[in-house]
């Protein structure tokens, strides 16, 4: 059978976290709803559509995200259930195509070329697998269908919300030429302020200039990917069950922290929610990064590769801790902290260790995720993170 000509599908769930809160508590649907730190210092991780119709986007501050809806409901993250359903949204997908490739919780591409046969035309399986969706998770997505990755995916995000989109490849120059330079992959204000000095301010206008010239304006690299994505050129493939490039965790304190001894003691606490990840994903990390943001906004990283890849909490908190202490901060007072792992490889489990590792702490900390999963995060937790005064990140 012929393959499509249109085979590539970009799913995006709308509002995803939010989303997932108000299936939980069916009273938050359709108010503005956001979802974040509530903390001075917070961020809006998610806001529902109600709440965006308010200007309020992802990664706004949340106080700046309140004064623009002084009503809306704020609801702290709950990853082990985004974590949940997106593994449901998953195996939905891969039950019409092995050919998934994950981008984060809530969106993939699907390459549905080979699955014709079975499903139907991709605008079809499209179709079905929102309604799967909508049904068997209860959350609501777009899809968009084109033949190629970039014009899926930008398929989609016209599509939301609860959308579907399909471009056939002789619409493609006439979809494009009206869009605003800033829907091209990889364009930022800065890279959209300086097109538009020039009297480019749209795709076709993009389109319509010659590649040396915009690698004159932009950059060699740049400058060649942009007239490929003008004209709708993507020649990348589907790649299955991309592993993941590095796991982190992060966070934002309340009021400035100038003592070391509370930095040590949060990324001990970081340190417990990246190794859990990297275990449940079967991952060890080559590479530790320590990031921090002064109050003064500077931020700076700092990363050490080990000899042996890990996935222990205990590991990860000691090569971050020395990557602190050779800072010499001495008072500095610090707005953020977080903790990177990189370098990924399969996990080691129970082969080989260093010589001078015990294998006390890799069964311990399994033993704990398993007392985790059966009595909740709560059920276990370190000494050093029991200070009263410090909540649960």
């Amino acid at each position: 059978m012929t393959r499509p000509t249109e085979p590539i599908l970009h799913i995006d769930m709308d509002a995803f976290f939010a989303a997932v809160e108000a299936r939980r508590d069916p009273s938050l649907a359709g108010k503005p709803l956001l979802i974040g730190g509530a903390g001075g210092r917070g961020v809006v991780a998610s806001a529902s559509y109600e709440a965006r119709a308010f200007g309020i986007t992802s990664a706004m501050p949340m106080a700046s995200a309140i004064r623009r809806c002084p009503h809306a409901l704020v609801r702290s993250p709950d990853f082990a259930a985004y974590q949940e359903a997106s593994s449901t949204l998953m195996e939905i997908l891969r039950s019409v195509t092995p050919l998934v490739e994950p981008l984060s919780l809530d969106e993939a591409f699907c390459d549905v070329g080979g699955s014709v046969r079975l499903f139907g035309e991709p605008p079809t399986i499209a179709r079905s697998l929102r309604q799967r969706v909508t049904e068997e998770l209860g959350l609501p997505s777009s899809v968009g269908v084109a033949k190629n990755k970039f014009l899926a995916k930008l398929c989609s995000a016209k599509a939301k919300p609860e959308g579907l989109l399909h471009l056939r490849e002789g619409e493609v120059d006439a979809f494009l030429a009206p869009l605003d330079v800033r829907d091209l992959w990889g364009v930022g204000a800065q890279t959209a302020h300086r097109l538009e000095r020039f009297g480019i301010r749209r795709v076709g206008d993009v389109a319509a200039t010659e590649e040396a010239t915009l690698v004159r304006l932009v950059g060699k690299a740049a400058g060649a990917q942009l007239s490929r994505l003008s004209h709708g050129w993507d020649p990348r493939p589907v790649v299955p069950t991309e592993a993941a490039k590095g796991m982190s965790a992060e966070e934002t304190f309340d009021t400035d922290v100038d003592d070391p001894e509370v930095l040590r003691n949060e990324l001990l606490r970081l340190a417990e929610r990246v190794g859990r990840r990297l275990r449940r994903e079967g991952v060890a990390a080559r590479t530790v990064t320590l990031k921090l943001r002064y109050a003064t906004f500077q931020t700076i990283t700092r990363s050490r590769t080990l000899t042996l890849p890990t996935e222990q909490a205990t590991e990860l908190h000691q090569e971050a801790v020395a990557l602190l202490d050779a800072l010499r901060l001495e008072r500095v007072r610090v707005r953020l902290i977080g903790l990177a792992t990189s370098n990924l490889v399969a996990s080691r489990g129970s082969g080989q260790l260093g010589l001078l590792t015990s294998d006390r702490w890799r069964r311990l900390e399994r033993a704990t995720d398993d007392a985790r999963a059966r009595f909740g995060d709560d059920a276990v937790t370190r000494g050093a993170l029991l200070d009263p005064e410090e909540g649960e990140s």
